[in-house]
């Protein structure tokens, strides 16, 4: 290599003594040198590297000299190239392995409200999972006065973190009220508050989705069921809030998307407009779940619903009065019975869970979650007495 840049430079000089600016022919021959192996990345118009009217004014001696150098300039060119193929071939399975996608596990099923006399609320989940390993529907405090049951992408897993992040652990709200923010459904403040609470809890997680989600497009990618009592002594009430997504493509690589997490939609499940009849209200996640609701087996004569009813007087009221439409004033007692039984007729092999809530007398299990029921980081120190807690042992039912 000393040889053929020795040659290479007697053959420029010589070609130089001619020209009045050596120096300006020399910066063309660094800019050959330059463009050859892809170091420069200045950019510019044609005139402003004008190298090829010094390299065609070149006279070497003869044509060994003058193939010696095209090979001195071919063979590092050539290894440059293969080089930096072999440097970009091997850096993908690298990004492959470190860009992994966070993952939305989807919990499905059914969630069976019925307000009984004295404003009792009876609320039962029963478990329909999407895919192996999907998480059932959890339950969690949201205040004083409501629950919420979580119903699709209410976990999600990171690549790196060993735990998986549980929509109902650690809940605490977004605090005031925003002031830019009015659902047109009507929803009260308290429960704006709790949808804007778990819009931020999922702004960070759906902007990590970059590829197509298999999802109708006014279908929700997460749905809580709020069930608990309005303020002012509104009485028992029943809500669901949707949020869904919207993707779009961004720059230019083919497939890579930008999720965004849309407002949530409020809908008013109980209690109905008045003087408009109160049945047991339900809601499915996904929608398209197969078999009747409740209100359906009731109406349509089931033979379990019928067994049930002919068990005890009570119970044959209770549904009566349930089938026409005036499930507030079904017995306590007879309707707190009737559900229990019905839960495991309905489930078949999947797994129920079913609680009470009372305005003034707080919240108890019936049939309590098989998962454990964890505590917060913040503990309930700061949790008012008459807070409900789902870590309440089930009273026992006679």
């Amino acid at each position: 290599m000393a040889f053929l840049f020795y040659l290479y430079s007697s053959e420029w000089a010589a070609a130089l003594k001619a020209r009045r600016r050596p120096e300006r022919a020399l910066g063309r021959y660094v800019r050959v040198l330059r463009g050859a192996t892809i170091i420069s990345h200045r950019g510019g118009a044609e005139d402003d590297v004008p190298w090829k009217l010094g390299y065609s004014q070149m006279t070497p001696r003869s044509n060994f000299v003058r193939g010696c150098l095209r090979l001195a300039l071919l063979v590092p060119l050539a290894g440059g190239v293969y080089a930096v193929s072999r440097s970009a071939h091997a850096s993908v399975p690298q990004v492959q392995e470190t860009e992994g996608e966070i993952v939305a596990n989807l919990a499905g099923g059914r969630v069976i409200v019925h307000v009984a006399k004295d404003d009792l609320v009876l609320f039962a989940t029963i478990d329909h999972p999407i895919e192996t390993g999907a998480p059932p529907p959890r339950i969690l405090s949201l205040d004083t006065m409501h629950i919420g049951i979580l119903l699709g992408a209410s976990e999600w897993k990171e690549p790196a973190a060993p735990q998986a992040i549980r929509l109902d652990r650690d809940y605490k709200t977004a605090g005031r009220r925003d002031p830019h923010y009015s659902d047109p459904s009507g929803a009260e403040p308290d429960l704006e508050t709790i949808g804007v609470t778990f819009l931020e809890r999922l702004r960070p997680l759906t902007s990590q989705l970059h590829h197509k989600i298999e999802i109708k497009k006014d279908d929700p990618l997460f749905e809580i069921v709020i069930v608990g009592f309005g303020a002012n002594h509104y009485g028992p009430e029943v809500w669901t809030v949707e949020y869904r997504i919207e993707q779009a493509e961004v720059g230019t690589r083919e497939g890579y998307l930008q999720t965004r997490i849309l407002r949530p939609r409020f809908e008013q499940l109980y209690p109905p407009e008045k003087k408009q009849p109160r049945f047991v209200v339900e809601a499915r996640y996904p929608d398209n779940l197969p078999g009747p609701t409740v209100m359906e087996l009731i109406q349509s004569g089931d033979p379990r619903v019928a067994k049930l009813r002919s068990s005890d007087p009570k119970i044959e009221k209770a549904v009566d009065l349930i089938s026409r439409g005036q499930a507030q004033k079904a017995d306590d007692d007879a309707s707190t019975e009737f559900m229990r039984a019905l839960l495991p007729l309905i489930s078949e092999k999947a797994t129920f869970t079913m609680g009470k809530m009372q305005e003034q007398g707080g919240f108890d299990w019936i049939v309590a979650p098989e998962e454990p029921v964890e505590k917060t980081k913040s503990d309930d120190k700061d949790r008012p007495p008459e807070a409900p807690s789902l870590r309440k042992r089930p009273t026992p039912q006679r």
